[in-house]
């Protein structure tokens, strides 16, 4: 039975195998299973640059996202500048934000104009020395004063 590659079984044993058979299939298996490390290795490295690609594309959204809200906002200046260039600025009623846009008008003169109120007409903030007649000639086109 020495030479024998047959199993050897007995009753209620499971099957051995004779001592020299078992190398072979120690060997065998061996080779069968010598990929699985390599494939574990793969994976390894595969989740690990898929984590670094998901950092890079969450660092890439975000910055997509703030030159988009910047965008956002300097479209928005410029649609609330053009509105005030088509419709004139009351100075019996604008905010100090409001005056504060229109060319030249400084937080002071803007102060000058809200304490100097009502106006009958806009020219009055040069007769009442509220702004220098230069400044004014500025922004005259932009303001109405009404009643």
């Amino acid at each position: 039975m020495c030479g024998n590659s047959r199993p050897i079984s007995r009753a209620g044993e499971g099957v051995r195998y004779h001592p020299s058979r078992r190398k072979d299939l120690m060997k065998m298996d061996f080779h069968t299973y010598r990929h699985v490390p390599a494939i574990l290795l793969l994976a390894a490295l595969a989740g690990c640059t898929q984590r670094q690609n998901s950092q890079d594309l969450k660092e890439k959204t975000a910055q997509a996202t703030a030159e988009v809200k910047r965008d956002a906002k300097a479209v928005a200046a410029g649609i609330r500048e053009g509105w005030s260039r088509d419709k004139p600025l009351d100075l019996n009623t604008a905010t100090k934000e409001q005056l504060l846009s229109l060319p030249g008008v400084t937080a002071a003169e803007a102060d000058r104009v809200i304490a100097g109120r009502p106006y009958k007409e806009p020219g009055e903030v040069v007769t009442r020395r509220i702004m220098p007649k230069t400044e004014y000639d500025r922004i005259a086109d932009r303001v109405t004063a009404k009643k």
